[in-house]
This record gives structure tokens, sequence and C-alpha cells, in this order.
């Protein structure tokens, strides 16, 4: 089965394509260089010199890059170490903790379609059956091979194909279409996506008409998805107060509101519609909130200020404020010491007499440059405080606080970091 599969791959390989997948498997039959590269202690210079000495130069450069790949994908996978990557299928690769969150919708037979190096194919094969394709051999290569590493290759088969030639895909789908533009730069429009906005429409209608049961696509949070799609429910997902991705369900596995806002690793998600609510605004209170990115672009803010009781400072800000303390992982809570008006000489002031010794500073949408305002700062003390640039009742306000929450999902940044 493996020696039909790898045959397949090289026969829809271009010339490239079979030179990267050669370099895969050499490398694969050659674990000493990794042992190699992960005992150095030297430069990385004198580290090439010696293992050129054994290995061809086109080795030595895919593997010093696997091995820098591994290291940097410690941040998204719990086996990064023995994992395989390339720059692009890193970077767009789902987070383990993000993929398992989402395999929990998934039953039944799956086809992961741009499976890439297989982050959500491996989180899905734990329980479903997962057919993952790829128009790109290495990436089908590295999904094998990743299975491997997660233990469920018994779950997992790959498929080197173009997926819009795809006819028959069963039960469920997962897709998660190129993000990069033909320039190489970050797409926010779906209609640059590759595969495009027809097909994964084309996706949602064929769930309507019973050829597929559901699915699910992801895209990024900033993407224009906002009307795209009809009867589907669209989830943005925040893993640590950062909002990670966008996945638009649909058929089955759409639940009933059309937007849901999740946040990782709590695992806590709330439901409806923008224009479910309307939140009060009111000046500020003792404590400010600063709502998780997945709320606000999910558009649930005002749903979440309802429910907790509430209000925004300012109809355009996202802010919102309360004298009541509440913990939630969805808002990071600050007890307000100061409101002061939006002035250096004020701030500078109000600061000096202060027993803070380093700063947070954040703000939204009042435009500043963060180092310039650290720098003017004294600090004379040694707690952590935290300068917040608002927008309160059409005018522009500096609060000054302090963390607060306990339940709040962001560390204190080094001094004079900002938040935008």
């Amino acid at each position: 089965m493996v020696q039909n599969q790898k045959q397949s791959l090289i026969a829809n390989a271009s010339l490239s394509e079979v030179d990267e997948t050669r370099l895969l498997e050499v490398m694969k039959q050659s674990p000493d260089i990794f042992q190699q590269i992960s005992e150095w202690g030297g430069s990385e210079l004198a580290l090439q010199t010696l293992l050129r000495k054994t290995y061809p130069d086109d080795v030595v450069r895919s593997a010093l890059l696997t091995a820098e790949l591994r290291r940097r994908g410690a941040s998204k996978f719990s086996r990064a170490g023995q994992m395989w990557f390339d720059r692009k299928g890193l970077e767009q690769a789902t987070s383990e903790i993000i993929s398992h969150h989402k395999s929990k919708r998934m039953n039944g037979r799956i086809w992961d379609l741009c499976c890439g190096i297989g982050g959500d194919a491996i989180a899905m094969a734990r329980h479903c059956e997962v057919i993952a394709v790829d128009r790109n051999p290495s990436s089908c290569l590295r999904t094998n091979w990743n299975g491997d590493v997660y233990s469920v290759s018994n779950q997992l088969v790959t498929r080197c194909a173009d997926v819009t030639s795809l006819k028959d895909l069963g039960d469920f789908v997962h897709i998660d279409p190129d993000r990069r533009s033909e320039s190489g730069s970050r797409a926010t429009r779906i209609e640059d996506y590759e595969p495009g906005l027809p097909f994964l429409r084309d996706l949602v209608e064929r769930s309507r008409n019973g050829e597929i049961r559901g699915g699910g696509i992801k895209v990024g949070p900033a993407t224009n998805f906002g009307g795209k799609f009809d009867d589907v429910e669209i989830e943005l997902i925040s893993l640590m107060g950062e909002c990670k991705e966008a996945t638009i369900w649909f058929g089955e596995l759409a639940g009933k509101c059309p937007y849901r806002a999740t946040v990782l690793p709590s695992g806590e998600s709330i439901t409806g519609h923008p224009l479910d609510a309307s939140a009060a605004v009111s000046p500020l209170s003792r404590y400010l909130y600063d709502p998780d990115p997945a709320l606000v672009r999910s558009g649930l803010i005002d749903l979440f200020a309802e429910k907790h009781r509430l209000n925004r400072l300012d109809p355009e800000e996202e802010y919102l404020t309360s004298d009541i303390a509440i913990d939630s992982p969805f808002a990071d809570r600050f007890e307000v010491l100061g409101d002061l008006p939006n002035n250096n000489r004020e701030l500078r002031s109000w600061v000096r007499n202060s027993d803070f010794g380093q700063i947070e500073i954040k703000c939204r949408h009042i435009p500043i440059r963060a180092e310039e305002v650290r720098r003017q700062l004294v600090l004379p003390g040694d707690r952590p405080g935290v300068v917040i640039f608002v927008r309160s009742g059409g005018k522009s306000r500096v609060v000054v606080a302090r963390r607060d929450s306990k339940t709040g999902t962001k560390p204190i940044k080094n001094a004079g970091s900002a938040e935008f």
C-alpha cells in the first residue's frame, strides 16, 4: 500500500516536486544528521562544513531547515521535534489544540482537502477515518510521516490530487485552502484563496443536495467571510488571547446560530447573531474589560456585554466597563486607577508618582507610538501597570490601571509593548 502510494505521488509530481520528495526520503533514511544537528554546540558555518563531509549540499540545507522548523513548530505541536515541515506548511498549519477542538465535531469518514503537513488530518484521525488530499506529493509524504509520529497511520490515507477534481467525497469534508496570494503575501479575501470562493461555495451547496453530509472550511480570521455563505455557522477561534482562525461549518456540522466565538484552552463558547443585542454606553466605571479578539471578530461583543451587565465606553470602542467584577475567559479585567485626558504631560505626572516598575501599553483605535510613550515615562516602583488608550464619549482618554482578572489569557508583556 505504501509503495503504491509513493509511486502515485511521483507519477503526479513535477521535476522540482520529485527533487523535494527525494530529499525527504534521504533525510528520513539519515536520522544521524538530525542527531548531529541537535548535539552541535558550535557555529552553524562549522556545522555545515562538518555535515558536508558526509552528506550532499542539498541534503544538508534541507536538514538544517527541517531542524529549525521543528524548533519553531514546538509552539504548535507537542511532537514537533519528530515531525516533517516545510516553511509554508508550518506557517499555515493549524495548532494542535485548535485541530483537536475542531475534530470533536467530526465523525465517520472525513476528506481533509489541501492537507498541507497534516495537522488537522492527524487530529481527526484519532477517532475518524481520514483521507488527506493535496496536489503536492511532498505534502502528502509529510502528512503520512507525521501520522506515524502521532500513531494514527491506521486511520489515515493520503491521496495526491487536485482537490477540485474530486467527485465523490462521501461523508464529511474539511478544507484548508492556500491563503497566499500570487505575490506571496497573505490573502485577506476568500476570492484570492486557492481553491477560491466558487469551489468553497460548491462544497456548501453539495451538502444541501445530499452529496456531502457537512464539513468545515478553514479561513483566516481577518478574511472577508461575512455574507459569503448561506446557512452556515462561522466559528472564530482564539488561542491564548490571539484570534487564530475562522471555521465555516456547514451541513450537519453547522450549529443553529450563525456565529460562535470560542476561546482556547478553556474551550468556552458563546453563540448568537451580532444583531441580537445592543449594549448600553456609559462612562468609565471601576473596571475596564478588554474582550477577546474572537469575541470582537465574531460581532458578539454586545451579546456578551448584555449577558454580564457590562457597558461599552463608546459606540465605536470595543472596551467594556462596569462596577461589577466578573471573571471570564472572554475578557481581561483591569482595575481602573486613573482616568486622564490624552495628554502626555498628565500621563507622565501620574506615572511618576505611582508604584509602577513596568508598563503594558494597550490601544485599539487611538493611533499611538508605544515605544515613544514608554520612553517618556519614569517608572519609580516595582509593580506592573497598564496604560490603555481608549475612546470614551467620543473623546480619546488614557486609562491607568492594573490587571485584576483571574482568568485573563494575556500575560504581562515586556515594558513598552503595545497591542493593536
